[in-house]
Order: structure tokens, then sequence, then C-alpha cells
């Protein structure tokens, strides 16, 4: 493992299990067996370090969102596809799914929520993208398609959490297929009534 990639971990393992604001320079280079110069030249500092985790990260999610979020006329298919990318992303990627979490959830002068915002704004695009796209195919959605993007968002968003705080953390499994479809057949349930 390279300098960088050890920084990266050991951030991503201090960030988790302290919050990004209760940890110091110091404390991170102490981690990774670094020098503050070190630090500072791969990443400028610990703002640059969330930077690069963030793009890291929360890219790959982007991407994998994307790509289920695809919409081939059927909303349901699209949903499963998108819910599986998600929470499928939140399990493999813990970690890091919790301290997204809390950044978004940070105090919104924080340079942390700053700098995670512009992810969400993206990751919520994709979310209001398929409905848009869905509806002329389900009328009653018509003008609503943020509320719906938003709930399907909130419920993947809270099913992740749950399932996490249920399993042991670093149990690493997929969630099944069956599982996926079940929630958003409940999902579908609520547009159609």
């Amino acid at each position: 493992m390279d300098n960088k990639e050890n920084i990266i971990n050991c951030a991503i393992d201090l960030f988790y299990s302290k919050g990004y604001n209760s940890v110091g320079i110091q404390e991170l280079v102490d981690k990774a067996g670094i020098t503050k110069p070190t630090l500072y030249y791969y990443y400028g500092s610990k703002l640059g370090l969330l930077e690069s985790i963030l793009e890291l990260h929360f890219n790959k999610w982007l991407d994998d969102l994307t790509t289920a979020a695809e919409y081939n006329h059927d909303l349901p298919l699209t949903l499963e596809k998108v819910a599986a990318a998600y929470l499928n992303f939140a399990v493999m990627d813990n970690k890091f799914y919790y301290i997204m979490l809390a950044l978004i959830f940070s105090a919104k002068d924080n340079e942390a929520y700053k700098a995670v915002i512009p992810y969400l704004i993206k990751q919520n695009n994709i979310f209001i993208e398929i409905f848009e796209k869905a509806r002329t195919e389900l009328g009653n959605m018509n003008g609503r398609e943020k509320q719906f993007a938003r709930s399907f968002h909130g419920i993947l968003s809270e099913y992740a959490v749950f399932y996490l705080e249920e399993s042991e953390i670093d149990n690493r499994v997929p969630i099944d297929q069956r599982t996926i479809y079940l929630l958003v057949h409940q999902f579908m349930h609520g547009i159609y009534s």
C-alpha cells in the first residue's frame, strides 16, 4: 500500500469512529505513521484529504447509481436496480457511508458540509431524473416527481442505516434481491394508490 492509500484508509477509519471535526492532523499522521509534511504534500490540508476521499468514494457510488438508473420504461425494475446499487454500496463501503451521513447532517457553515453537498445534489438529481422519465407512464405522479424521488431516497437511506445497525458492521454481505424487491414493491404500492 502506498502512502496516499494508507493516509486515506487511516483517515476513513478515524473519521468513521470519531467524526471529521473531532480528528486532528496530528492524530491522522500518527495513525498513518507519516509526518505532517507528507500529509500536506499529498493533500494540502485535512479538508483536501476529505475532498479526496469524497471524490474517490462518492464518484464510484454516483457511477453505479447512474448506470442502475438507466430508465427503460419499467419503473419498478429501475428502482430495484437503483436500490441494489445504493444499498449494496452502503453495506460494502459502510465506513464511508456513515461518514457521508455525518457530513450531510453537520453544521451548514462547516467546511465538511460544504464539501459533501455537491455530491449529494448530484445523487438527488439521479433520483429525480428517474421519476421525471417515468411521469408519462404514471399520470398520478405528474408534478410530484421530486417528492417521489426524495421519498424513495429517504427510504433507501433509512433502510441502509437500520440494516447496518442490525447486522455486524464488518460482516459485509450484499442485501438479497428478495429484500430489495419487497422494499421497491412497498414503495410502488404507495405510488399506485
